[in-house]
């Protein structure tokens, strides 16, 4: 696996670090409980990291030294490409010939280095592009600044040149094919997944005890990273709707807000908290630096609902998360968010900070229907285990594998490490 621009060892939640450093640590991380040799390489962003760390049984991260460890942006790194794909071929010039079988590139940045890798290793190549600029773009927050015109022509080199597309939803193939020409056969549907094992059902008060908030709280929360992407100032601004509409509310609202600055969000690091204390609702908003795996299960068990306003998403793997532990979902109508959500939530159209004041209001203010929709949210989130993911990623690799040597009938069948290669039924 290749993932340029964040590894899967950062902190979900800070910098560029979010649900695609959980899906390649997850879904690593189940190919190698089945005998799957993996290996990620990724930038080195720190002189203290080793040259490979083992993440896991069958799984090793290697890092690539291409720029400075330090202060060098995602917009840079397309600047470093060429040296992140040297460091790549100097490691496997060391391998034996044939040593791998398959790249897969995460972004459109690694796709660029997956692309000359899985031609200089003859073997394909498959692709998941988590975000892409033409739906970004068509989307963006006010002031926000568009992808530039560089990230796109990047993305068409990746589609044209990729033995297999993954995309998490049905929506997201259509726009594959449809904004940048993918052939229709080539796409297949992999939906991501969540820890059943970490994200689970538990008691409220305890979580509410864990995290210090207050047991007869209403408490709405957010997780993710903080930038205009993500929308967390909608919410804000929903808030001071809800609070204008009934001061009253004041007393026992806390609005949790989880994660760290990112993309653009990093060029005002402190103006989500401005925008709190202009709205004058500082006091109820909460601002969680990005905690572990354990602390956010908590964090979800103790919230009475998860706002997810993103003004764009592949998927939304915190909505699963928050489902898994029986926490309903208020999400935008956008994106995966649909897929993810199901009828476990509620979709808001548009993000008009008055629709989702009444959209919160109406869940906080009706406690049976928040226990409905916890108990549809558990059975919902039961297809979604990383398991199945990983199952039907090696159902592609397989795929791929195959359809490689029917175009090279005079090489023999590849096999993925540990697991013979089949047919695909």
């Amino acid at each position: 696996m290749i993932s340029v621009h964040t590894s899967p060892l950062d902190q979900p939640g800070t910098g560029d670090a979010g649900g695609l450093n959980v899906y390649v640590v997850e879904t690593a991380k189940r190919l190698g409980r089945q005998g799957i040799e993996v290996e990620i390489f990724t930038r080195r962003t720190s002189a203290a990291l080793a040259d490979t760390v083992q993440l896991a049984p069958n799984v090793l991260v290697r890092h690539i030294d291409a720029g400075p460890y330090e202060g060098l942006a995602k917009d840079d790194l397309p600047g470093q490409l060429c040296a992140f794909a040297a460091g790549v071929m100097r490691h496997v010039a060391h391998s034996p010939e044939g040593y791998y079988d398959l790249v897969h590139s995460h972004y459109w940045l690694s796709g660029q280095v997956g692309w000359l890798a899985a031609d200089r290793w003859d073997v394909p190549l498959v692709h998941t592009m988590h975000t892409m600029a033409r739906v970004k773009n068509a989307s963006l927050a006010q002031d926000d600044r568009p992808e530039p015109s560089g990230r796109e022509i990047g993305e068409e080199q990746v589609v044209r040149v990729a033995s297999l597309l993954v995309a998490n939803t049905p929506r997201e193939a259509r726009e594959l094919v449809e904004l940048y020409d993918a052939s229709p056969d080539l796409v297949e549907i992999v939906s991501p997944g969540v820890d059943l094992e970490t994200f689970t059902p538990g008691d409220r008060a305890a979580a509410r005890t864990a995290v210090c908030l207050p047991d007869d709280a209403q408490v709405v929360l957010f997780v993710g990273r903080i930038q205009p992407l993500k929308a967390p100032d909608v919410l804000l601004r929903a808030i001071a709707k809800l609070l204008e509409r009934d001061p009253e509310r004041r007393d026992d609202l806390v609005v949790a807000v989880l994660g760290g600055p990112s993309g653009t969000g990093l060029e005002k690091p402190r103006g989500l908290q401005q925008l709190a204390r202009e709205l004058g609702i500082a006091d109820v908003v909460q601002f969680v630096p990005p905690a572990s795996r354990s602390d956010l299960a908590q964090w979800y068990r103790a919230a009475d609902l998860l706002a997810v306003p993103s003004y764009s998403e592949s998927f939304g793997l915190v909505a699963l998360e928050a489902e898994a532990c029986g926490t309903p979902v208020v999400a935008a109508d956008v994106g995966g968010l649909p897929d993810a959500v199901g009828a476990a939530g509620r979709l808001v159209s548009g993000h008009d900070p008055d629709d989702w004041a009444t959209a919160i209001a109406a869940l906080l203010d009706d406690p049976e229907q928040r226990e409905a929709l916890s108990g549809k949210a558990i059975e919902h989130v039961q297809r979604f285990g990383w398991d199945a993911t990983s199952d039907r990623l090696l159902e592609v690799y397989r795929h791929a594998c195959r359809s490689a040597v029917e175009e090279l009938p005079e090489r023999s069948m590849p096999s993925l490490v540990g697991v013979p290669a089949a047919p695909i039924p």
